[in-house]
């Protein structure tokens, strides 16, 4: 996924209510930028980090201005904005980089399903292939050294193991995708610390077919992209 023009680069100032971010860019200029993800965001919002921002021009917005990396002090790669990870992992997909979902000629999004009134992100399919529905879910929670999900209690995460559960029983085929933008992630762990029921949740969908990937992302200042497959244990 290519970044739509240059990012302007800065230093964290400070993030607040949730989605808003204070910035002082290396010209000097101190502007506030929207902050695209809902998560707790622990170890990625540290004042003093070096951050990238995209520009705006739409006069709709209220805010000229998105975050969207993050380099920590370990100098580590994130990408924060979570937005970004169903067109990241759509582009891998569609680009036959992971190989067990090449074979799906159509990839549908947003399409509704389930028994919870859901909405799933990705839907692939394709001649004497089983549907396949993909949920994806980005992953920056770093703590001693591993890669964890969620970084917060998610009653909608919890949801969406429900509904996967409950389309792998019927038979087609379902998948929790992790789309890790963290570069010093190596592997991804169920946080059961931070949410106990997603824990038994994925359990339960494990148990009902539901398929657990995860793809670590690249990431410059020009563009993020899938390169590795990472192991998941649940």
């Amino acid at each position: 996924m290519q970044f739509e023009g240059k990012l302007l680069q800065g230093t964290l100032i400070s993030r607040y209510k949730r989605f808003f971010a204070d910035v002082e860019l290396d010209n000097g200029e101190v502007v506030t930028a929207h902050c695209p993800n809902t998560g707790a965001m622990t170890g990625c919002a540290i004042p003093g980090s070096r951050v990238y921002l995209s520009g705006h021009n739409n006069p709709k917005r209220k805010l000229k201005f998105t975050w969207e990396l993050v380099v920590n002090a370990q100098g580590e790669w994130i990408g924060v904005n979570t937005g970004k990870a169903n067109k990241i992992v759509e582009e891998a997909i569609l680009e036959g980089k992971i190989p067990d979902l090449a074979k799906y000629e159509q990839v549908s999004r947003e399409v509704r399903y389930g028994q919870e009134n859901s909405r799933i992100d990705l839907l692939l399919q394709g001649a004497n292939q089983k549907d396949c529905f993909i949920e994806v879910k980005s992953v920056t929670l770093k703590q001693d050294g591993l890669g964890y999900f969620p970084d917060a209690v998610t009653a909608r995460g919890q949801k969406h193991l429900r509904e996967l559960a409950s389309i792998a029983h019927e038979g087609s085929r379902s998948i929790l995708f992790f789309c890790v933008q963290h570069s010093g992630i190596q592997e991804v762990n169920i946080a059961e610390h931070i949410d106990p029921k997603y824990a038994v949740l994925i359990q339960e969908a494990v148990a009902s077919g539901v398929e657990i990937v995860a793809w670590q992302c690249a990431m410059t200042p020009e563009k993020i992209e899938l390169n590795q497959r990472l192991s998941v244990n649940v």
